[in-house]
């Protein structure tokens, strides 16, 4: 089993985004992890659904963050997490294609891989195996599906490479690839360019905004 269970965007200011954000989707944050801090970020988590939306602001010098912000000049899509139910069986098979995990956590209620992102491409990625599954640390005291009458689910998000089908090929062949596009990369380069997110209303499916320098659109 894998499925996408979080999206972070990065943010130059966490605060200004995160209220647009609950602004747009009908949200509110249900979580400010302070395990980020080991990375030089603050952030702040949304549930949409019993998936989550993350913003992270760089709070120093010389973080991942920070350097992407300015390789995009400016905001933008920054990880996409995955949950697994075969954790060891997934990384054996990415260590095996040539894929390092650059940050890695065991606890008892769930594990955490992080891939290295050139091995990867398009985007930082985790692999994380909660134990039960369907649970959550990263997110605190959330409640699945408590505020749902604007949206109900991230659907899934667009990934801008250079090379589209190559990229995707790559994804596919690491077990990577549910509920990701892959497109043609703009000015700003690759990235996470986009989040679809199910609406609610259907008479609403097309709408869009941009949103800390993505597309969120309601599907």
């Amino acid at each position: 089993m894998i499925r996408l269970r979080q999206v972070a965007l990065v943010a130059t200011d966490r605060d200004a985004v995160v209220a647009e954000l609950c602004d747009w989707l009908g949200v509110t944050v249900c979580f400010e992890d302070p395990g980020v801090a080991e990375f030089g970020l603050h952030n702040a988590l949304m549930t949409i659904g019993d998936q989550f939306l993350e913003v992270v602001s760089p709070t120093g010098d010389g973080t991942t963050a920070g350097r992407l912000l300015d390789k995009r000049g400016g905001d933008g899509g920054y990880m996409a997490v995955f949950e697994v139910d075969d954790l060891d069986a997934r990384q054996d098979a990415l260590s095996a294609a040539g894929v390092r995990v650059v940050w890695s956590i065991d606890l008892p209620d769930i594990r955490a891989r992080h891939l290295h992102p050139r091995d990867v491409g398009g985007a930082i990625v985790s692999i994380d195996q909660p134990v039960p599954n369907g649970t959550w640390r990263w997110a605190g005291p959330w409640r699945a599906h408590a505020e749902t009458s604007v949206v109900t689910a991230i659907a899934g998000i667009d990934v801008a490479a250079a090379e589209p089908a190559a990229m995707r090929a790559r994804w596919a062949a690491l077990g990577l690839a549910h509920a990701v596009r892959f497109v043609p990369a703009g000015p700003r380069g690759e990235g996470i360019g986009a989040i679809d997110v199910a609406a609610a209303d259907r008479t609403r499916a097309g709408e869009s905004r941009t949103i800390c320098g993505v597309d969120v659109r309601l599907v």
